[in-house]
């Protein structure tokens, strides 16, 4: 690779630091890595699969390409939520899989530098193992995801063998 190259993909990374899609499940604001978002879409047809876990949906076919979904409502034991014309899935590449996730709604991008990070609280822990920070904005506090953990190795081998 040309040094040229590299200093471009060097520019890029610095563009995508400290960035964070946010997306709405219920009132709760998360927001995940911009640098692992591919694209959000909008609700597709979902093809049902027999024997995963109640949050994996099933799979799409994104222009010939077959990708699990998620429903993070139900991924974070929440009531089931129907989808409508706000329902967006945002699709991502986590421990080297394509993984949609369907959340209520996408809010914005933010720019949340690390000074702004903050721990979860250790106050039940096992129930914060998705959350891998607290991004403070003005007033409001974002909850970072970890996404690497949305998916426990039983999850990512049923999605392999898709």
């Amino acid at each position: 690779m040309s040094v040229v190259a590299e200093e471009v993909m060097e520019l890029d990374e610095d563009t995508q630091k400290d960035k964070y899609l946010t997306f709405f499940i219920g009132k709760e604001i998360y927001g995940i890595d911009i640098r692992l978002v591919t694209e959000i879409i909008g609700i597709q047809p979902i093809t049902e699969i027999p024997e995963v876990p109640v949050y994996v949906k099933g799979i799409i076919n994104l222009r010939g390409k077959i990708i699990p979904v998620m429903d993070v409502r139900l991924r974070f034991k929440k009531e089931f939520l129907a989808y409508n014309d706000r329902t967006c899935v945002i699709v991502i590449e986590a421990h080297e899989i394509a993984l949609g996730l369907i959340v209520d709604g996408v809010a914005e991008v933010l720019r949340i530098g690390e000074e702004n990070i903050v721990p979860p609280p250790e106050i039940r822990a096992a129930q914060n193992k998705y959350i891998k920070g607290i991004g403070k904005t003005g007033n409001e506090v974002n909850l970072l995801l970890d996404c690497d953990k949305l998916l426990t190795d039983q999850d990512e081998a049923a999605i392999v063998d898709l």
